[in-house]
């Protein structure tokens, strides 16, 4: 259509015609006179707009959800977040539950020998320090801890604190070749000194070459002068093997000791010697011995008859 002055006349007539439209139906409301064009209009144009509108929707959802991936996955991110942390937090309590155990039969422990003690965290092995049987603990100088200071864990002698420094102390263990501790068996009082042997069982010489022992007796600390570096009475393990005496001054038997050098993580360290030795008192109660069943044989008349008959009939023959 050519720009001219009649069809610019035109383009504004059909405009003031459009806005008076509007105005009518506006201010007629649901009884506007152009309701019923307006129907006529959506019955005709009706199916095309949903034909469009079912073309367009695809792309609109698809930018939607182009849009919300982000949200999502910050969401799934952040539940993921979630989930480890929550993971953490119950692993950190088991954790904190097993140090708690220790710690509650290091007091048992020390509380059954009257030792004084300080709690102590394992943070470091012996690779750090040499490659010899040692643990590296969080306390030293600044909590009271002195060089030759015993040990010991909920389950007996750990070792003897060889380096102190302000904040940290080594502590060479009982399984080391160079540690030796004198030992006193349960009941009987025959001593020995116990030697480290790295994973193997401490290796025991007896004094006494004659010495009754038998598998399955148990040893403690025999104790040193001034109580360093080992107080008296602390567990050290279960005799495993008894070597024959063969006539010898000295005895040699192998034990078990009662501490994993493996799995160390809370100890306690005796920064105060139980007023008296307590002997025995520490060792865990024996191991109830485990019931043999028994089997009874009832032989009734009956079986007794039928086998007497039978040994009848086999003689005639």
């Amino acid at each position: 259509m050519r720009d001219t002055r009649e069809s610019r006349l035109l383009l504004v007539l059909l405009i003031a015609i459009a806005f008076a439209l509007i105005t009518v139906d506006i201010r007629g409301g649901e009884d506007s006179p152009v309701d019923g064009a307006r129907s006529a209009a959506a019955t005709v144009f009706g199916p095309i707009e949903n034909g469009v509108s079912s073309a367009v929707d695809p792309v609109g959802n698809a930018i939607a959800a182009v849009r919300d991936s982000g949200d999502r996955h910050d969401r799934i991110a952040q539940l993921e977040r979630d989930n480890a942390a929550l993971k953490a937090e119950l692993g950190s309590d088991d954790r904190n539950r097993s140090r708690l155990k220790q710690l509650d039969k290091i007091l048992k422990t020390a509380g059954a020998g009257q030792y004084g003690i300080k709690g102590a965290e394992v943070i470091a092995i012996g690779a750090a320090q040499g490659f010899s049987w040692t643990v590296t603990i969080d306390v030293g100088a600044n909590d009271g801890i002195q060089r030759d200071m015993t040990v010991l864990n909920g389950d007996g002698l750990v070792g003897r604190v060889t380096t102190v420094g302000p904040n940290t102390a080594t502590v060479l263990l009982a399984s080391d070749p160079d540690f030796t501790v004198g030992a006193r068996m349960e009941s009987t009082d025959e001593l020995g000194f116990a030697s480290g042997q790295g994973d193997r069982p401490l290796r025991v010489e007896m004094l006494n070459g004659k010495a009754k022992i038998k598998k399955g007796d148990r040893l403690v600390t025999f104790g040193s002068q001034a109580d360093k570096p080992f107080v008296p009475g602390v567990p050290v393990g279960v005799v495993s093997r008894v070597d024959p005496s063969g006539g010898d001054l000295t005895r040699t038997i192998y034990v078990e000791p009662y501490v994993g050098f493996s799995k160390l993580d809370v100890v306690g360290v005796v920064t105060q010697a139980p007023p008296r030795d307590p002997r025995d008192q520490v060792l865990p109660p024996k191991p109830k011995p485990t019931p043999r069943p028994t089997v009874t044989v009832t032989v009734t008349p009956s079986a007794v008859a039928s086998t007497d008959g039978l040994s009848q009939e086999q003689q005639e023959q």
